[in-house]
């Protein structure tokens, strides 16, 4: 009866310490899975935490770039310029002015000052070309009253009103490209300014597009005319609108903005003049 007891005790130990080592065996197990993940879940927020900041400094990058473009391409002074092959945000309505509308055939002599923009005072399905001839050839434009009818219809009446004639192309930037003219000097002053038509304006060669002062709605009678690549540098700002393409004389306009006097200094080492602007309804 010892012998059995002693054996059922022996028995009960053996049992006891087999229940022991399998539930230590199960904590280092769950021990260990839960270190496992604690390590998954310690490294996917790092990998989500990298990603994050990749994006934010790609964005930032991208960010800084246009900032730079922007900055470096802005055209100095008053009535700066800028030319497009079109707008991709399409404007409002153009508001006209209450200016009278000049004979289709030209007022008997030039007028300089105004006291309002015109009223509407082309048709927008017709068409229209202008000669701007000058003391070192013509240059012919097509202009684009689909696209710009309110700017068109503005250069068109101070053409008939012969406000252009007598006046001089004072500016040629070859850091961008453009000749500008419409006036004797970027300060120039004649009674009024005209809505922006568009933005997002793009500027390849051959393009004549409204100058401005910089500020939104500041364009009236100065344009400038693209004559090279280097106008491109333009596109980040587009806020010039472009209402028409040289159709002939773009080598004219090329050969002026070769007077420039140097590559960093607009002025134009001779006077270059435009006799004149003349308009051809069709």
């Amino acid at each position: 009866m010892g012998t059995d007891k002693r054996e059922r005790q022996k028995a009960n130990r053996q049992l006891k310490y087999q229940q022991q080592a399998k539930e230590v065996s199960r904590q280092r197990l769950t021990k260990r899975v839960l270190i496992g993940g604690g390590a998954a879940v310690a490294l996917l927020l790092f990998i989500l935490v990298l990603a994050w900041l990749f994006n934010r400094n790609s964005d930032d990058d991208a960010t800084s770039t246009a900032t730079t473009v922007a900055a470096a391409t802005s055209a100095p002074g008053a009535s700066t310029t800028a030319a497009s092959t079109g707008s991709t945000t399409a404007p409002a309505p153009f508001a006209y002015g209450t200016g009278e509308c000049p004979p289709a055939e030209g007022a008997p002599s030039p007028v300089k000052t105004f006291t309002a923009a015109p009223k509407q005072c082309i048709d927008p399905t017709k068409t229209y070309t202008a000669t701007i001839t000058t003391d070192h050839g013509d240059i012919v434009i097509g202009l684009d009253p689909t696209e710009a009818p309110g700017t068109v219809n503005n250069f068109v009446t101070l053409a008939r009103y012969g406000y252009y004639d007598d006046t001089t192309i004072f500016r040629s930037a070859q850091g961008i490209d453009i000749i500008q003219g419409g006036g004797n000097s970027p300060s120039d002053q004649f009674g009024y300014t005209i809505p922006d038509e568009g933005s997002n304006w793009t500027y390849p060669p051959g393009k004549i597009a409204m100058a401005n002062t910089g500020a939104a709605d500041s364009g009236g009678a100065q344009w400038f005319i693209t004559t090279g690549p280097k106008a491109a540098n333009l596109d980040a700002q587009g806020t010039y609108t472009v209402f028409g393409d040289v159709t002939s004389g773009l080598d004219v306009a090329q050969k002026i903005a070769a007077l420039a006097t140097s590559a960093t200094d607009d002025t134009m080492k001779e006077k270059v003049v435009v006799e004149k602007v003349e308009i051809v309804e069709s």
